[in-house]
């Protein structure tokens, strides 16, 4: 993965309650960004993670970027408590924006990653026009959907706002329906952890294909091994890519010093015992010579 700034915003609303996924949604994702921050901050150290929430009274930053599991995790603890009202996502997407601009690296790719589990109340037109402002902040927008919702309109909504944000692939919408499985384990398998590698598919987990070289088999039967392969493969890629530049690097020193400056291999005194490249005494006594016998017309 690349260097990123990203802001993850769980779903606090009284929805979150719900046990489709057991124990019940908040703590199915709990349980997933626990694995998201542990999947960014491994692939490359310098990226961060913030935390906030979008129901209860509000939005509320619960950390800012940070690269600390533990300020995380003491933020879903605290908002476990406040498990109340309906989702605010516009207003959530917007105040994510202004934290990721306080970002300290600036060459830091900026994204929110949005979890939504409970209807949402923004019509689709304002929606869309958030989803242009966030295109053109160069900012990626991904969507997790889960739960067993009986309102058809927000998986629409989210697909128009990806569809106005996308740029190059680089935003997602995740569907998840309730099953057997962990949200975290079927979230493991889709673009969002495993990068443009895998495919998006609605209504259901992504389908990841052609994405583990020689390792032939299907990632969703073992999703943790999925994983540990993604990291260990970008792991040796960097590797090889930091021992190139460094051969690159012990090439060229090579060559600059094998090149001399001129007159450097001169000796300091020519035959005649006087300083090389002055000249010698007989060129200097004709240049005197020739001196002599210009004539002063002055």
């Amino acid at each position: 993965m690349p260097l990123q700034a990203v802001m993850i915003v769980v779903d606090n609303s009284e929805s979150s309650r719900n046990g489709d996924y057991q124990p019940s949604r908040f703590d199915a994702q709990a349980d997933a960004i626990n694995i998201v921050f542990e999947s960014i901050t491994q692939s490359n150290p310098e990226s961060s993670v913030g935390l906030m929430s979008m129901g209860g009274k509000g939005p509320e930053v619960l950390s800012t970027l940070t690269t600390e599991r533990g300020k995380l995790l003491d933020g879903l603890h605290r908002t476990r408590k406040k498990i109340s009202g309906s989702s605010h996502l516009a207003t959530g997407i917007q105040i994510a924006s202004l934290a990721l601009k306080h970002r300290q690296n600036k060459s830091q790719r900026q994204r929110i990653i949005v979890f939504v589990c409970s209807p949402v109340a923004d019509d689709e037109k304002k929606l869309v026009s958030l989803a242009k402002k966030m295109k053109k902040g160069n900012i990626d927008i991904d969507f997790v959907l889960f739960g067993d919702l009986d309102d058809d309109d927000v998986e629409k909504k989210l697909g128009a706002f990806n569809n106005a944000v996308k740029t190059n692939e680089n935003s997602h919408l995740i569907v998840i329906p309730p099953s057997g499985k962990l949200l975290s384990d079927q979230l493991i398998t889709t673009p969002i952890l495993l990068g443009e590698g895998a495919a998006s598919g609605a209504g259901g987990p992504a389908e990841v294909g052609g994405d583990f070289g020689d390792f032939d088999f299907d990632p969703s039967t073992d999703p943790e091994l999925a994983l540990a392969l993604r990291m260990s493969m970008e792991e040796e890629n960097a590797r090889q890519a930091k021992a190139a530049k460094e051969d690159d690097d012990a090439a060229n020193k090579t060559n600059l010093e094998g090149i001399q400056e001129e007159g450097e291999d001169q000796p300091l005194l020519n035959d005649q015992g006087e300083p090389s490249g002055s000249g010698s005494s007989q060129d200097k006594k004709d240049n005197k010579k020739d001196d002599g016998d210009k004539m002063d017309t002055s």
